[in-house]
């Protein structure tokens, strides 16, 4: 190579920025955070799908006096929805040309962060886009996100390999409602009802997530009223306001991925992110050569899913506007 201090450079460099990539996406997309902060990224350890199961069925009771008979008729009680792994990576390269242009241990060091730098925000800007994605995308080698798992129309499609478009599947099947032309007077009421559908005892959404201008529609509509905030969020970089205790979020601004005219309520106590052990943005595979170019690169892998193990506990609240 053009400079025989690269490799250790190179590797040590990546080598200690890995944990950082991994902590880094979680400050940049709210849902992700969260999920993390509930202990919901559960990492896989091998096998060829991700496998969430699921309670569905109830078994019979019935009532009866003296010696009436108790029959007992088998039922299907449990499931599994099943996720497969998808793949993603970030070159990191770097020139022997550039390497002579940047000859010296500190200078090499700068070239090396600013690329990894880079590597990191690819990662985390892809991966924040893919969570709100419906899983076709790069010809359905993404991960399938809300579009997928809390779908505009539940009523179709399949979701880890069980049809919700099948009688009996229903516990498949997300909340959805859509209204016309969402403001400042009638917000309030359409999330309150949305929000009663994904109740269910103490279980209830923990995370509202809005497009830019539904969240200020929102804000709008809390104008007369006191506002509530999560510091811990604050904190984080993200502007949150409350709903019936629940966290209120917009993920747009610049760069932001939430689909417009969307109204996410999600209890993210069933909703995770599998990734794999071996390959939770880590470097794969070690330092690579090309055989007809003067250059080295690593690859920074992730492979898993983001999965879902309650349907019905899911919604999300659409806004039509009239043309």
């Amino acid at each position: 190579m053009a400079n025989s201090n690269y490799d250790s450079i190179f590797t040590t460099t990546l080598a200690s920025r890995t944990a950082k990539l991994a902590d880094n996406i979680s400050k940049n997309n709210a849902l992700l955070r969260k999920l993390k902060e509930k202990n919901n990224i559960r990492l896989i350890s091998g096998g060829s799908k991700i496998l969430e199961e699921l309670e569905y069925g109830e078994g019979d009771m019935v009532w009866y006096s003296g010696y009436d008979t108790i029959s007992y008729s088998p039922k299907q009680l449990f499931t599994a929805a099943e996720y497969a792994i998808k793949l993603a990576a970030v070159p990191v390269a770097i020139s022997g040309e550039d390497l002579l242009k940047n000859s010296g241990h500190e200078q090499v060091m700068e070239l090396m962060e600013k690329r990894i730098q880079n590597a990191e925000k690819t990662m985390s800007n892809q991966l924040a886009a893919a969570m709100y994605g419906d899983g076709t995308g790069s010809d359905g080698k993404s991960i399938g996100g809300l579009k997928l798992l809390v779908a505009d129309d539940p009523t179709t499609g399949t979701v880890g390999n069980i049809n919700r478009a099948t009688a009996g599947n229903e516990f498949w099947r997300n909340q959805s409602s859509t209204y016309q032309n969402l403001n400042s007077s009638n917000i309030l009421q359409a999330m309150d009802e949305m929000y009663l559908k994904c109740s269910r005892g103490n279980d209830k959404p923990d995370l509202i997530v809005l497009d830019n201008k539904l969240y200020s529609t929102y804000e709008q509509a809390l104008q007369p009223m006191a506002r509530y905030s999560d510091p811990k969020l604050a904190d984080a970089g993200f502007q949150s306001l409350k709903f019936k205790g629940c966290d209120v979020i917009y993920d747009g601004g610049q760069g932001g991925h939430c689909p417009d005219n969307h109204i996410y309520f999600l209890n993210t106590d069933y909703l995770y992110l599998r990734p794999h052990k071996d390959r939770n943005m880590k470097v794969v595979g070690g330092d690579r050569l090309s055989i007809n170019q003067d250059a080295m690169y690593r690859i920074i892998g992730w492979a898993g899913n983001m999965t879902m193990s309650n349907a019905a506990l899911q919604g999300v609240l659409i806004n039509e506007v009239a043309a």
